[in-house]
């Protein structure tokens, strides 16, 4: 799976649409030496059947961004509305007919040395082609990491932070090597975070348990989609609460949620089986709910969407229909 990206695909960089190669930054900015940048991660998923890309809740997730920019004092100065319109203008001008990943970054923009930043901001948004992130037949194996998840009062991880996510590069790169397919991380009491680029839910006597939001874990956009699916669908309890390690080797169910990851099960932890080995009923039910929300198959889900080619078809009738009653 590629996510370079082609150097010609459009990008929204230094205020305006512009090739992807021509979008570049100074060897100087802050950002790039200190990692005073937030960034956002947003997905779009192509439904074959009604040839429409669907984004998934992008104001929710810009409004997340611009508040987790408030961490660095960054201003990004459009709505989420106008976000969003950004957002699909830039799959419309690339065309695209797959699913996508749109990579929203604020950062300090001086270019200059010295840690202190000031009130020097800037912004792109990229979209580009994303297959599966962590997707592996049979389910991922996980293992629990050695780095600790980073704690709320040295750097909040319920924001996406550039410099906070050398945190989970480390556990991820270390994960690699001894070959699992995903970190868990353990915050510094000792209890089970996330993983490194994804919440966590395990199932336990019919429960669908996850860590809270307060053990510096991110405020997933998935996984309140999840939780709600969950409940409203399944009729499954949702727990929040905290999770021993020693849990994850005897629950009966184990789940990743993300906007990569989507829902992604888990069926080994420390090379330990979880339960059987097999992807558990509520994961499998929870997983093809997220499947169906997020590709327009579920009526009651359409809220959570924006289409990105039925709405400009909408705009250019409703603009054509303006143009005869002023013609006429």
């Amino acid at each position: 799976m590629r996510t370079d990206g082609d150097p010609q695909m459009i990008v929204y960089f230094d205020g305006r649409y512009m090739p992807l190669a021509d979008a570049r930054v100074g060897i100087l900015t802050h950002a790039l030496h200190y990692g005073t940048g937030v960034f956002e991660g947003i997905r779009a998923h192509w439904d074959e059947a009604q040839q429409e890309l669907f984004v998934m809740r992008p104001v929710e997730h810009y409004e997340r961004w611009k508040q987790n920019c408030g961490f660095l004092r960054i201003v990004v100065p459009l709505s989420p509305e106008e976000l969003t319109e950004i957002t699909i203008e830039l799959m419309r001008r690339n065309g695209f007919r797959t699913n996508v990943y749109v990579r929203p970054l604020a950062y300090k923009s001086a270019e200059r040395v010295g840690i202190s930043y000031d009130d020097e901001n800037a912004f792109a948004l990229i979209a580009l082609p994303f297959g599966e992130y962590l997707a592996k037949e049979g389910g991922v194996h996980a293992g629990v990491s050695s780095w600790r998840r980073i704690d709320d009062n040295a750097i909040p991880a319920r924001g996406k932070i550039c410099g906070a996510y050398v945190n989970s590069a480390l556990a991820s790169d270390d994960a690699h090597r001894c070959g699992f397919d995903e970190a868990i991380f353990l915050n510094d009491a000792g209890h089970v975070a996330e993983g490194s680029s994804c919440n966590i839910f395990m199932v336990r006597k019919g429960k669908l348990i996850t860590p809270p939001v307060t053990e510096n874990v991110l405020e997933g956009i998935t996984r309140d989609a999840v939780m709600e699916l969950a409940q409203r669908e399944l009729g499954v309890e949702v727990v929040e609460r905290p999770i021993d390690r020693s849990e994850l080797y005897v629950c009966d169910e184990l789940l990743f949620t993300g906007t990569a990851v989507g829902v992604s099960p888990v069926t080994q932890v420390d090379h330990r089986l979880v339960k059987d080995g097999k992807i558990g009923a509520i994961t499998r039910e929870v997983q093809q709910l997220y499947f169906d929300a997020t590709r327009g198959h579920l009526r009651t889900y359409l809220n959570w969407l924006t289409p990105v080619y039925k709405a400009r078809m909408k705009q250019e009738q409703d603009h054509g229909s303006l143009a005869g009653i002023i013609a006429g």
